[in-house]
């Protein structure tokens, strides 16, 4: 029900068998500009954001969230960043710039935790 919401609703481009933690926040202002690929999973209290008012600049930016991709539980996607396929992300990031396919990353600011390896990324 909540990715047909998404979908139709709030006009969110969301792939197939993708699944939505509980309380998953998405960018109210602008959801059409988040795209999140088949057979991913967002996790718990998540929070994706295209757009952010900031002191002196407000930032507006596609958020693009590829195939394969785990975002764990408590993560804050920043505007104008895309996640590579098969990427995960650490519980409690922020995820302010872009992800690796295949890499696995976490922290604030955000580090690759492990390498990606060829196998993963053609997974």
């Amino acid at each position: 029900m909540k990715n047909w919401i998404y979908r139709n609703i709030l006009g969110m481009k969301v792939g197939k068998h993708t699944a939505f933690g509980l309380m998953v926040m998405v960018d109210v202002f602008f959801p059409e500009k988040i795209t999140v690929g088949e057979n991913s999973v967002i996790g718990y209290n998540t929070t994706i954001l295209a757009h952010e008012y900031l002191i002196r600049e407000y930032r507006l930016g596609e958020v693009v969230i590829g195939e394969n991709v785990l975002i764990g539980a408590n993560v804050t996607i920043l505007p104008g960043v895309t996640i590579g396929d098969g990427a995960v992300v650490a519980a409690g990031a922020v995820v302010h710039k872009d992800v690796a396919p295949g890499s696995f990353v976490g922290g604030n600011p955000l580090r690759e935790l492990k390498r990606a390896t060829p196998e993963r990324e053609s997974n």
